[in-house]
């Protein structure tokens, strides 16, 4: 074949696979779309004052969701503030600390199988470990933390890919100018990598708020007519709140079981949005 016929079959096979790639890429996002204003359909009339506002009526038929989203931004919250440090912390030891050696591949190697673990099996060992275990009874600690060993994984692999993006002529610098590795790390390093971490880290909690799984066995309950009142309380979640109603209710409300759906998609859409804007900020920022 001569240079010529190679070169159009090189071009050939670029433009397939340009068309293929598109394509795939338009289809994920139009199935995204397409459920999203699916949900926003069908949930958009739920909303009013009475429903953020008041609480529960006839086993969910009636009235409100208030404490089950103020359940779920206890469980979030709570989450977040024990897998972050713990999290950024192993990533930063595992990108910048941590040896080349068979330890350090077993780690890496459990945390991906801790990743491919499915939710219902985090309830089980939630329910065994936090519930049973150490004492904490079905509540939000309980659920907390069941879902911080969930994401942990999530936040510790987007830490050390974040970090391990930024060049090693930054870190060289720094050393150059006298900064201690921790200084270097801290000062240099982290900020650098900051949206990389904050993205995985909201990707991961964006899944923690979602799941009903963990906190089925944990601490999560039917009927809450009261708000909780600390970590020993147990609570309503929103995702929970939603499998309940549909699968347990004779008769529910279809409007105010979407209205419920729509809340936590456009709660866990909203941080998203913000995050990623975020992100795109703060990479204008950094130049290397």
């Amino acid at each position: 074949m001569s240079r010529l016929g190679r070169t159009r079959q090189a071009r050939t096979a670029e433009a397939v696979a340009r068309v293929l790639t598109g394509t795939v890429a338009l289809s994920v996002v139009a199935v995204a779309l397409f459920i999203f204003v699916y949900i926003v359909y069908n949930g958009i009339g739920a909303l009013d004052w009475t429903f953020i506002s008041e609480v529960p009526r006839d086993r969910g038929r009636e009235g409100g969701i208030l404490p089950v989203i103020v359940g779920t931004l206890y469980v979030t919250l709570t989450t977040a503030a024990l897998t972050l440090p713990i999290g950024v912390l192993a990533g930063v030891y595992l990108a910048e600390y941590a040896p080349r050696n068979f330890t350090t591949r077993a780690i890496r190697l459990a945390i991906t199988n801790m990743a491919g673990v499915p939710s219902i099996v985090y309830g089980l060992f939630g329910l065994a470990a936090f519930v049973l275990l150490a004492g904490f009874g079905r509540s939000i600690i309980a659920a907390a933390l069941t879902l911080t060993c969930m994401t942990l994984p999530v936040v510790i692999t987007a830490t050390e890919e974040a970090l391990r993006q930024i060049p090693q002529d930054l870190r060289q610098a720094s050393l150059a100018l006298g900064a201690t590795r921790l200084r270097t790390i801290y000062k240099v390093v982290l900020p650098a990598a900051a949206p990389g971490i904050i993205t995985g880290s909201i990707l991961g909690l964006a899944r923690a708020a979602g799941e009903t799984a963990p906190i089925l066995f944990t601490g999560a309950v039917f009927q809450m007519r009261r708000l909780p009142d600390g970590l020993s309380s147990q609570f309503m979640s929103l995702p929970y709140h939603i499998y309940a109603q549909v699968t347990s209710v004779p008769g529910w409300n279809r409007t105010l079981v979407w209205g419920t759906a729509f809340v936590l998609v456009a709660g866990v859409s909203i941080v998203s949005v913000i995050a990623a804007w975020w992100r795109s900020v703060q990479r204008r920022k950094v130049k290397w």
